[in-house]
């Protein structure tokens, strides 16, 4: 294959995805947002830092450690463009920035293992100083090895509010309580398809018992109504509304907020590639087939950038996307084919427990339509739901990118990472219209901002062709 191939990502499926081209002899370039491999869920700490795998990664520090050295055994192999950021992609080629310099990096192939972040719904006082997401929680205790907070709430609903309340927990911080949207009797209806990946609930189990020998206070079925603090103090404490109608009130310093994971899609819609809406997800996602291929010819999206289903299924789909752009580009043999149809079996397995987790943690579309006025939903720009509303009634503005053009939401620096989906589900209760009838946010370059040394007259060219 003398082609150029290039991967965006070195989470879970870009080293999946690199290892399976060294195999057949290519030579891939992997561009990495981060410093150093490992995405978020496997993020390496910094240097310096002599915490065990079993601190850092808890019960996935055996995949954690698999995954580190198989890409440091593949770094003489590959091309590795670190601290790089892929901001704009056009026709057959990547554009990248690293500090101030530019470069254009033509390819043959594009694997695009963007990841996934918060998805997460606004609450009044959310945009106060204490208050991050669940992620941001999450790098600020394995990237800089401190809490967010002397006593931190997490709240929201998913695996990853468990997973980051534990980690708190045995990194010795002060967890004043995990308040849940969800209901037992949501994971309970569940529990069948969560059965596919006994060992995945497993973990789960697992990450409760840690809660509960530490004495952290869980409450599920809850109903967020404000947190509390001033601009002053910042975050001072939390109210809820607990599964009988009963306000719970506690102090803390702290935050950190997130309803499960969003597939990270800017990079697929500046390819060009097709979306279509999931219903049961109530979100928008690039079309693939089950081998990864978009409907760009020599895009392929893998991992939780094209369907969030965890780390160990985005392994298996960056290894799948890359064995179809080997076979698309005429690189084939039987050891490939078996190799396509196991992971395709465990990609099923895996899509189902993601169908169940789904269920068990759902998304709280309901909390859109009941936020006061005043509630910020667009932190960027300040853009109140008092905001939103007034445009779908003023302005007409029924869909995502006419209510951005009036209000300006969307429009600040995270691009509507945090925003697009509560806005949206605002928008259609206002409008009293289906979620999917308000379209999505549409991608803009640069995805991320820039260094303004990076403006035209500015720009080191440098192209790989």
């Amino acid at each position: 294959m003398a082609a150029t191939v290039v991967i965006v990502g070195a989470g879970p499926a870009g080293v999946r995805a690199a290892e399976a081209f060294v195999e057949a002899g290519v030579h891939p370039i992997v561009i990495d947002e981060g410093r150093r491999d490992g995405g978020q869920i496997y993020r390496r700490q910094p240097d310096g830092f002599t915490r065990s795998y079993e601190t850092l990664y808890g019960t996935e520090a055996e995949r954690a450690q698999a995954l580190h050295r198989s890409f440091d055994a593949l770094r003489a192999r590959i091309d590795y463009l670190p601290d790089t950021l892929v901001w704009n992609i056009e026709p057959d080629a990547v554009h990248v920035a690293s500090g101030t310099r530019h470069r254009r990096i033509a390819f043959d192939a594009l694997i695009v293992c963007s990841g996934a972040t918060d998805r997460l719904m606004p609450v009044p006082g959310w945009h106060r100083a204490g208050a991050f997401s669940l992620g941001g929680a999450q790098v600020a205790l394995k990237s800089q090895g401190c809490a967010i907070g002397a006593r931190t709430v997490m709240m929201g609903s998913g695996p990853l509010l468990y997973l980051v309340a534990a980690q708190y927990v045995k990194a010795g911080a002060t967890v004043g309580a995990v308040l849940d949207t969800s209901s037992l009797g949501d994971r309970l209806r569940a529990l069948p398809r969560l059965l596919a990946l006994p060992s995945a609930l497993k973990k789960g189990v697992a990450l409760m018992n840690v809660l509960r020998r530490a004495g952290v206070p869980v409450h599920r079925g809850i109903t967020p109504i404000a947190i509390d603090g001033s601009p002053e103090h910042g975050v001072t404490g939390v109210r809820a509304r607990d599964a009988k109608g009963a306000v719970i009130d506690i102090a803390c310093d702290a935050v950190a907020l997130g309803y499960h994971v969003r597939s990270e899609t800017q990079l697929a819609d500046l390819a060009g590639c097709e979306f279509h809406f999931d219903t049961a997800l109530r979100q928008w996602l690039p079309a693939t087939d089950q081998d990864g291929r978009s409907s760009v010819r020599g895009v392929y999206l893998a991992g939780d950038g094209a369907r969030v289903r965890g780390a160990d299924a985005a392994e298996r789909a960056g290894r799948l996307s890359a064995l179809a752009a080997l076979k698309d580009a005429g690189i084939a043999h039987v050891a490939q084919q078996a190799d396509t149809a196991k992971l395709r079996a465990q990609l099923h397995r895996y899509t189902r427990f993601a169908a169940g987790l789904r269920a068990a943690f759902p998304w709280p579309a309901r909390f859109a339509g009941a936020l006061p006025d005043e509630t910020v939903v667009c932190r960027c720009e300040s853009i109140t739901a008092g905001e939103l509303r007034r445009v779908v009634n003023e302005m007409g503005a029924k869909e995502a990118n006419r209510a951005k053009a009036f209000s300006r939401v969307g429009m600040g620096r995270c691009q509507g990472r945090f925003c697009a989906h509560a806005g949206a589900e605002v928008i259609a209760a206002e409008a009293r219209v289906p979620l999917e009838a308000v379209g999505r946010l549409r991608g803009q370059a640069p995805v991320k901002p820039l260094p303004m040394a990076l403006a035209p007259q500015g720009i080191e060219q440098e192209t790989t062709e």
